[in-house]
């Protein structure tokens, strides 16, 4: 039996815009880290700190970082291309959005943060890996203590993204009157920090490992905050919590964690803390499913490849478990956006 070959007409009739399906979504997600790339390669090179208020031909941008000419300006205007810059007669500049968050020295800058997307961009290439591997692709021991260079890059990038975030919390939470808190798993202390300095009064306790908290201890000290800040050196998963507290803060954690070690955290922290204590666990949390929002289901990929539990919760999860533990008056907040995080609240009866 012979199989007749196609013809062009039948081949034809089988494409997309015959479908009625407009492919451009395919596409865009093809190239997307084209876009990546360039941010990421804009911000390693300090390109937005060579051009601080100044407007540079691409030639005397090039002198400056070193690269060639040519390939610089097909450069420069795939930034301009992406809102990075402005370009006038063909000096390019930083524009409103790369001047405030961009160059370094700035109260909104967020270069360090940008600097670790940029170290697990490699990761991500290895996400088919990931899927099939039980041992996350990038190991945690890496950015946590054992290489240090990474660990400090890892510490100052949470510091940069925790500062917007902590502005945030501090409306959220209300520790009036408090005066322990314990910051589990605090990374840079700038929770502590912000926290510390918002409420009169109040002293935090940062549990952190040994080399987070090398680094975290030159930031409390860079911002005047010693004389508030503590920092515990240990594991949070082992380390005892210190007795007595009447606030427990954790924040940016779950995510690492399985449900079964978020259950005993949120019981340690009952055991641990004063009547009428206040428990805050803020995340990227999902809805319902895991499915929505989508920065948090791709948050919980990036989990999976960097942490050996690494993955994304509900929050309407946590708040089942803080209810079980026995905490009461439990309610959720949404931080404003474009933050993608939540922070689920209860007290000790």
């Amino acid at each position: 039996m012979s199989i007749a070959r196609p013809t062009g007409r039948q081949i034809a009739s089988w494409q997309p815009d015959m479908l009625n399906v407009d492919p451009t979504p395919l596409v865009r997600l093809s190239t997307a880290y084209w876009d990546s790339q360039v941010f990421l390669t804009a911000n390693r090179l300090r390109l937005f700190d060579v051009l601080g208020s100044d407007a540079l031909t691409a030639e005397q941008i090039a002198a400056k970082l070193a690269t060639r000419p040519r390939n610089t300006r097909l450069f420069l205007n795939a930034c301009a291309g992406l809102g990075l810059l402005a370009v006038s007669d063909e000096r390019f500049s930083n524009n409103d959005l790369s001047r405030a968050f961009l160059v370094k020295g700035g109260p909104g800058y967020m270069g360090n943060a940008v600097l670790y997307s940029d170290h697990l961009y490699a990761t991500w290439g290895q996400l088919e890996r990931g899927l099939r591997e039980e041992a996350p692709v990038l190991a945690p021991q890496s950015y946590l203590g054992d290489d240090e260079t990474r660990t400090r890059a890892f510490v100052y990038g949470m510091h940069d993204r925790a500062l917007g975030l902590a502005r945030s919390l501090v409306g959220l939470v209300d520790l009036t009157g408090r005066r322990e808190l314990l910051d589990v798993g605090g990374g840079p202390g700038t929770y502590s920090i912000m926290l510390t300095q918002r409420y009169t009064g109040l002293h935090s306790t940062v549990l952190e490992l040994a080399g987070v908290a090398k680094v975290a201890r030159e930031i409390v000290s860079a911002n005047g905050a010693q004389s508030r800040v503590d920092m515990l050196v240990g594991d949070y998963h082992t380390t005892p919590f210190p007795a007595g507290r009447d606030a427990v803060l954790m924040s940016g954690m779950f995510h690492r964690e399985t449900e079964a070690t978020c259950r005993d955290l949120i019981s340690r922290a009952r055991a641990c803390m004063q009547p009428r204590g206040v428990l805050a666990v803020s995340d990227i949390f999902a809805d319902a499913g895991g499915a929505t929002p989508s920065f948090a289901a791709l948050f919980g990929l990036n989990m999976m490849l960097t942490a050996p539990d690494g993955g994304v919760h509900a929050d309407a999860d946590i708040a089942q478990w803080m209810k079980e533990a026995g905490f009461v008056d439990i309610s959720t907040r949404v931080f404003p956006a474009p933050m993608p995080h939540r922070v689920v609240l209860g007290s000790v009866p």
